[in-house]
C-alpha cells in the first residue's frame, strides 16, 4: 500500500468556512484527494486572540505570516468591535457541502480562541460543557453524531482526552510530533499512538504548517511563498512512512492556495496517497500492530509561540 499523506484541515473562522472550504473542496476534488475537514461550530471571536500579545514570539509570528492579509481586517474585529458570527448557524450549508462532496468531517472546536486560550487549565465540568455544545451543533448541522476531533491550537486537557473515549471516538488528532528547526521529524518513527489508559488513537501532525515556516531563515535561506512548497516536499522526499499535514482553510484555502496546489501535485509525484483521517485509521487497523502508549506532554515547536500538546518520544 502506498504511504499516506493525511490532509487534516482546520477551519478556524467564519470567513474560512464560507470562502476557504469551498475553494479547498474544488482543489481536492481536482486532485482526487481525500481529506478531513474539522470545523469550528460556534461563534467566531478571532479578535480575542490579540490578548496573546504578551506571549513570547507572538508579534514575531504575526509579522511573519501577515495575519491581516490572510484573515482579513473584519475577521480580526470579531469579538472586539464586531459581534462574532455564529459559524455553525450561518455557514452550515458550506459544511454540509464538504460532506456531500465525499470528505470526512469532524469537530475542531466550539469557539476557537476561547478553547485555545483556556482549555489547558480548566476542569472537567467546563471541558465537558464546551465539548457537548460542539457535539450538539455538529449533530444539528450534519444530522448525525460526530466521530472524530482535532483540537484548536493543539490545546487539550486530560478531561478532553477522556471525553473522546466517552463519546466513542475511535481516533483524533490533537497533538504534534516533535520537529527540528528545519521542520523535519526529531524522531523519524513518530506516528500513531494512544494515551495511557485511553482507547482512542491519536494521529499526531508530523509536518510543519505554512505559518510556522513562512518568513523564517532556515539553513541560510529565508522561507517565502516561492520556496516553501519545495522545502516541505524535501521533508517528504523519501516516502517510507505516513505523514499527517495540518492545513488551514484561511491559508491554503485562500491566498496560499497556489502553494497547496504545488504540495498536492508534489506529494502525488512522490508516490503518496492523499488521504483522510478515516483512511489512516483503516490502514492502522489493517496493520494490526500494537500502538505505543505515551503520557500527555507539552512543549514548543519552531515557528510557533507558546506550548502545545506534543509527542516527544526522545524524552
Amino acid at each position: 500500500m502506498a504511504p499516506l499523506l493525511v490532509l487534516k484541515i482546520d477551519v478556524d473562522t467564519y470567513r474560512g468556512t464560507r470562502e476557504g472550504v469551498p475553494n479547498l473542496v474544488r482543489m481536492l476534488k481536482a486532485h482526487g484527494a481525500g481529506a478531513t475537514f474539522l470545523f469550528s461550530l460556534g461563534p467566531d471571536h478571532t479578535g480575542w486572540a490579540m490578548r496573546r500579545a504578551l506571549r513570547p514570539g507572538f508579534f514575531q509570528k504575526v509579522s511573519r505570516t501577515s495575519v491581516v492579509e490572510h484573515y482579513g481586517f473584519k475577521t480580526l474585529m470579531y469579538g472586539v468591535l464586531l459581534p462574532g458570527p455564529d459559524i455553525g448557524a450561518k455557514a452550515a450549508a458550506e459544511m454540509r457541502a464538504a460532506r456531500d462532496a465525499g470528505f470526512e468531517c469532524g469537530i475542531h472546536t466550539w469557539d476557537h480562541v476561547w478553547w485555545q486560550d483556556n482549555v489547558r487549565g480548566r476542569d472537567a465540568a467546563w471541558t465537558d460543557a464546551i465539548m457537548k455544545k460542539s457535539e450538539q451543533r455538529y449533530a444539528q448541522v450534519f444530522g448525525e453524531a460526530p466521530h472524530t476531533f482535532g483540537a484548536a491550537g493543539w490545546q487539550m486537557n486530560p478531561h478532553a482526552f477522556a471525553r473522546h473515549d466517552a463519546a466513542g471516538y475511535r481516533y483524533a488528532s490533537d497533538s504534534r510530533a516533535q520537529l527540528r528547526d528545519d521542520g523535519s521529524l526529531a524522531d523519524p518513527h513518530a506516528g500513531p499512538y494512544r494515551y495511557r489508559g485511553l482507547a482512542h488513537i491519536q494521529m499526531p501532525t508530523t509536518l510543519p504548517t505554512l505559518d510556522e515556516l513562512l518568513g523564517r531563515e532556515i539553513d541560510g535561506i529565508v522561507i517565502d511563498e516561492q520556496n516553501i512548497a519545495a522545502h516541505i516536499l524535501k521533508l517528504t522526499a523519501n516516502p517510507q512512512r505516513d505523514h499527517v499535514y495540518t492545513l488551514h482553510a484561511e491559508l491554503e484555502g485562500q491566498k496560499l492556495a497556489p502553494i497547496f496546489e504545488q504540495l498536492l501535485s508534489g506529494w502525488k509525484a512522490q508516490g503518496y496517497q492523499l488521504a483522510s483521517m478515516a483512511d489512516y485509521y483503516e490502514k492502522i487497523k489493517q496493520e494490526a500492530q500494537p500502538l505505543p502508549e505515551h503520557p500527555v506532554q507539552w512543549g514548543e515547536l519552531p515557528g510557533r509561540s507558546g506550548e502545545l500538546v506534543i509527542l516527544d518520544t526522545l524524552k
